[in-house]
């Protein structure tokens, strides 16, 4: 019986946006068995995809609504539901995806059997063909890299992004995190993941992570740079978070690298370009790419274009400005949706979980359930 319900469950997030999908090993079931309980389980497969009041879930699984709360509060304390708060109305409660969600809010109390499971699971969690398409994160260059005379919008500025917000909290990078428990991973900073606007609330609720100010988010950004960190913020122009990652660590990066050509896949306007005439082979650029796209060949830099994301990395550190960034032809470049919110409507239409019957199913449950409840 416990098998099933955390088969359902399985089957449940892999319905969501973010995807769930099974292995043959069952390794998927080991992690939903460590983060839920039969009893979290079983309530979650009632949730929707849009936040309802507890009230309207208790009376979809005929439970007290005082009981119901208690349980989705301690699910969201937990990190395995997605909470909504507004002013003068009561706490709403929806279902939360895997990634990105349940398992980044779960990086203050992994444990080596979790990291280690999670580890095995991330290449079969990220599709390369549906994240060609709907990727949750984009990658923009760091600020160095950028010539004046390069056209940047402001949701590819990193500097554009930061003063757009007034609400700041840096938490703990979980992938670097998940590594060092497994006895592996790098030296880079720990403490750099940012988390901006509304999203800094649930953090905050959680105890996850600290509150900041612009200049120490800023500061978090330059030595970011120094230590050789991917700008990847949420693929969206109004953006929630900026991660802050290496290619050893970053469950995306590390699985892009195993790509034949992570060019392909990555949400970037900007590539780089070689000049090999004007390198002098200081080899300052090699360790900072993250990807392996550049090399030396009789003292001479090589760029493998099929590879470069076009984060900057190697163009801030070139001393003879052997390598620039260009922005890419106009029909090589993916749409930036405009929130989150629609970045993830567009991971589920990629991933054919949402279709016109299934969003009106939704919708429909949901304001009939709304208004069978008693106020």
């Amino acid at each position: 019986m416990e098998t099933d319900i955390f088969k359902k469950l399985a089957k449940f997030l892999d319905d969501l946006p973010g995807g769930f999908p099974p292995t043959e090993s069952g390794v998927e079931l080991r992690i939903l068995r460590r983060l839920f309980s039969p009893e979290e389980a079983k309530l979650t497969l009632h949730l929707s995809v849009l936040p309802e009041d507890p009230s309207v879930i208790a009376r979809r699984v005929k439970r007290p609504k005082r009981e119901i709360e208690r349980q989705l509060e301690e699910m969201f304390q937990k990190g395995l539901v997605s909470k909504s708060t507004k002013e003068g109305y009561p706490d709403r409660y929806s279902a939360l995806q895997f990634a990105i969600g349940i398992w980044e809010y779960h990086v203050n109390d992994l444990d080596q059997d979790l990291a280690r499971d999670v580890g095995e699971y991330i290449p079969t969690l990220m599709d390369f063909e549906t994240w060609k398409k709907a990727p949750q994160l984009r990658t923009i260059p760091v600020n160095k890299s950028i010539d004046h005379k390069l056209e940047v919008f402001p949701y590819e500025d990193v500097g554009a992004l930061i003063k757009g917000h007034t609400q700041f909290l840096v938490a703990p990078c979980i992938c670097r995190r998940e590594k060092k428990l497994q006895g592996e991973g790098c030296d880079k900073p720990e403490d750099n993941c940012l988390v901006l606007g509304k999203a800094t609330k649930i953090y905050r609720e959680r105890g996850v992570g600290r509150e900041i100010d612009r200049e120490e988010a800023l500061q978090i950004l330059k030595e970011a740079d120094e230590a050789g960190l991917v700008l990847q913020p949420s693929n969206s122009r109004d953006i929630v978070n900026i991660c802050l990652c290496c290619g050893c660590c970053c469950a995306v990066l590390r699985t892009m690298k195993t790509h034949p050509k992570p060019a392909t896949l990555v949400s970037s306007p900007f590539i780089c370009s070689a000049d090999p005439e004007t390198c002098n082979g200081c080899e300052a650029c090699l360790e900072r790419c993250q990807m392996d796209a550049l090399s030396l060949e009789d003292e001479r830099i090589v760029l493998d274009l099929e590879r470069c994301i076009g984060c900057g990395l190697c163009v801030s550190a070139c001393p003879t400005e052997a390598l620039r960034l260009m922005r890419k032809p106009e029909a090589e470049q993916k749409p930036v949706p405009r929130t989150f919110r629609n970045a993830l409507i567009d991971l589920w239409r990629a991933r054919g979980k949402l279709t016109p019957a299934s969003a009106a199913k939704i919708l429909v449950k949901s304001k009939v359930d709304r208004i069978l409840t008693p106020k």
